[in-house]
């Protein structure tokens, strides 16, 4: 596959990159911005930028799209099973 359809298909699925990256960075930002953040470990953070690229996804392009709801689960059992 071209790099060219598989952009297409990503566009069709997650909506326009430019959008996404305003909502993934704000949500990102606002975290940031927490007082616990600058503790948390390493994959805790990592996890958690990982969900709001997932939800800035389900906000900008195909919100019934299974894959990202899927992987923000993903994400979260990392974290729960690190911690349990």
């Amino acid at each position: 596959m071209s790099i060219e359809l598989t952009l297409a298909e990503r566009q069709r699925t997650h909506g326009e990159f430019k959008t996404h990256a305003e909502i993934s960075q704000k949500l990102k930002a606002t975290m940031y911005e927490t007082e616990l953040w600058k503790d948390l470990p390493y994959e805790h953070c990592e996890a958690l930028e990982m969900i709001a690229h997932k939800i800035a996804r389900i906000l900008n392009g195909n919100p019934n799209h299974h894959d990202h709801w899927h992987d923000i689960v993903g994400y979260a059992t990392l974290i729960a099973n690190k911690i349990k």
